[in-house]
């Protein structure tokens, strides 16, 4: 069998794109697999869950006021 630069691109995009394919697959999988919904819906609403209002100011040292 003769490899040429030719064989080894296509080799390479046939392996690329079964690569991709099945990571994609993988990761789908992974995204709507039952059992890790309560993980996903609980990182969705962390952020939320320790925010009472607004941020509030801290006290200001010195260092942070303006140049004169």
């Amino acid at each position: 069998m003769d490899m040429t630069h030719e064989w080894y691109v296509a080799l390479s995009k046939s392996f690329g794109l079964f690569w991709l394919l099945g990571l994609s697959a993988a990761i789908t999988a992974y995204a709507f697999w039952p059992s890790l919904g309560g993980r996903f819906d609980k990182a969705a609403n962390s952020i939320l869950d320790d925010e009472d209002g607004p941020a509030q100011p801290t006290a200001t040292k010195p260092e942070d006021e303006a140049c004169r």
